[in-house]
């Protein structure tokens, strides 16, 4: 997109792929850190929608490990499938380890049987949204939707949040079908992440230490265009 970005805007994300680990001691974990992280929010569940070229730029900007790349998705809380009164649009810019996101409110729109590219179109047109934001993603095509629970902890020093996601379900999408039958659940993950400004990062890997967990790099972006395009089990 054509947009300049002030380099504050950046933060770090650390990323944890947890298998055949209880989401219960997942939790015991970022509760009994030395750091001292408490409860936020109430727990959510998040459902998006991925959008991308037909051949698949942004997946394999991701797969690649490209320095610049980016994600585009349509995020909203609650049910699945049915009217949405809050969706929001972003965008989801990395530049190597760091990143930011870009949000912009859309329309309500309804996800069902009917929904079609003229549908999002209108729902484009109906959002007022800049000019760039529109020729960035009028182009692009529905690929993956996907659903899962996360809770939230913060820092007492409130320089540090985590967030712990579970019960991962992918589903196929596309303008010719928006409700899908196939999909793939994982049960035996779970995904953390620790999210931070750019000047806490030596902080950061501090913390870190003190988790038995190790670092990986997931994109559930991409983890769930394995499972339902490239899988081969």
């Amino acid at each position: 997109m054509a947009k300049k970005v002030d380099k504050n805007a950046y933060r770090f994300e650390r990323k944890y792929l947890i298998r055949n680990v209880s989401l219960n001691e997942v939790k015991q974990a970022a509760l009994f850190h030395p750091k001292g992280f408490v409860p936020i929010f109430h727990p959510r569940t998040i459902n998006n929608i991925y959008f991308d070229t037909l051949g698949l730029r942004d997946y394999f900007d991701n797969v690649e490990g490209d320095q610049h790349r980016a994600k585009v998705r349509i995020r909203w809380y609650g049910e699945l499938y049915g009217f949405k009164k809050k969706p929001v649009l972003e965008f989801k810019v990395k530049n190597g380890l760091m990143g930011y996101k870009d949000s912009y409110r859309l329309a309500p729109f309804t996800l069902d049987e009917n929904f079609s590219k003229e549908i999002f179109l209108e729902v484009l047109r109906n959002s007022n949204l800049p000019q760039y934001v529109l020729d960035a993603v009028s182009c692009l095509h529905p690929m993956l939707l996907n659903r899962y629970d996360r809770i939230y902890y913060l820092s007492l020093d409130k320089k540090f949040r985590i967030t712990i996601d579970s019960n991962l379900t992918f589903h196929k999408i596309s303008f010719l079908r928006p409700i899908s039958l196939e999909k793939n659940l994982e049960r035996d993950s779970v995904i953390m992440e620790m999210k931070y400004n750019r000047e806490e990062d030596v902080e950061a890997r501090n913390i870190s230490t003190h988790f038995p967990f190790l670092l990986t790099k997931s994109s559930k972006y991409v983890r769930g265009v394995d499972s339902l395009y490239f899988r081969t089990d």
